[in-house]
């Protein structure tokens, strides 16, 4: 065996260890959502954890609310993030660079110091603690990831089409509407996905700003957990690996489809 086999063998010896450390847990998790006993070993083939889970009140409005919050502040923050690249873009002035750098701190501070921030915050503003405060707090967060997404995008665009499209008389707000919007959607939808997504996953900045009558599903799971794994996390954690792959399946599937369109057109 050469030197080079050898390489390339540890290579993919590597990457297969890798992937398994990375999904066997989650293969586990799947598994026992469909055991009979509640704990480690396995009992028999079951599907009563998810009938549990399906007339778990508590865990649907969980689930709603955090699906609101991701919503509201995902939408907040595309519009906030935009609104700031775009900006930023047009713009040249004496410390720029510092304000782009303090723009993205929110991705950088560690969480508990974010929660406790906007906790003192809101406090001294007198803000009740709930779903608004939830949504002030994870727009602020979510905002660099859309940032980041549309100034990328926007160091790409050649300046030649806003000025094409100014030459032919369109306003500043119309060349940002025909041109500019439609050019760096993806770049706007991309992070908006990864927002909805940091959204949805956040335990520690909502467990500071919550409040007593909203509670949000990771909130919702993690005190589930401190009372003992039941399998009804499991079978939760199971339904959104489901909807997470049902999601990707279609996105792929409209790939596939809009690609044959296009080669149909073209032949």
């Amino acid at each position: 065996m050469t030197e080079l086999h050898r390489a390339r063998r540890f290579a993919q010896g590597y990457v297969w260890l890798v992937l398994a450390l990375t999904y066997l847990p989650i293969l586990v998790v799947v598994i026992y959502s469909f055991n009979v006993s509640r704990y480690g070993n396995w009992g028999g083939f079951t599907l009563r954890w998810y009938e549990q889970l399906m007339r778990n009140n508590q865990i649907r409005d969980a689930l709603l609310n955090s699906l609101q919050l991701a919503i509201y502040s995902s939408a907040a923050a595309a519009i906030i993030g935009t609104a700031g690249a775009v900006g930023l873009a047009k713009s040249h002035f004496r410390g720029q660079t510092l304000l782009e750098n303090f723009s993205i701190f929110p991705m950088m501070i560690p969480e508990i110091i974010l929660g406790m921030a906007y906790l003192t915050l809101f406090t001294a503003a007198r803000i009740p603690f709930g779903m608004v405060t939830l949504v002030i707090a994870h727009t602020v967060f979510c905002v660099p990831y859309i940032l980041i997404n549309v100034q990328s995008r926007l160091v790409g665009l050649p300046p030649a089409y806003a000025e094409a499209a100014r030459d032919l008389g369109a306003s500043p707000a119309q060349v940002f509407r025909d041109i500019t919007l439609p050019l760096i959607a993806p770049a706007i939808f991309s992070g908006v996905l990864i927002s909805f997504a940091m959204s949805m996953d956040d335990v520690v900045i909502s467990f500071f700003v919550t409040g007593p009558r909203t509670n949000t599903l990771p909130l919702r799971t993690y005190s589930m957990l401190k009372t003992g794994i039941t399998p009804e996390v499991n079978a939760l954690c199971t339904l959104m690996l489901v909807v997470i792959f049902l999601c990707l399946g279609g996105y792929r599937l409209v790939r596939v489809w809009r690609g044959r369109r296009k080669g149909k057109s073209v032949g």
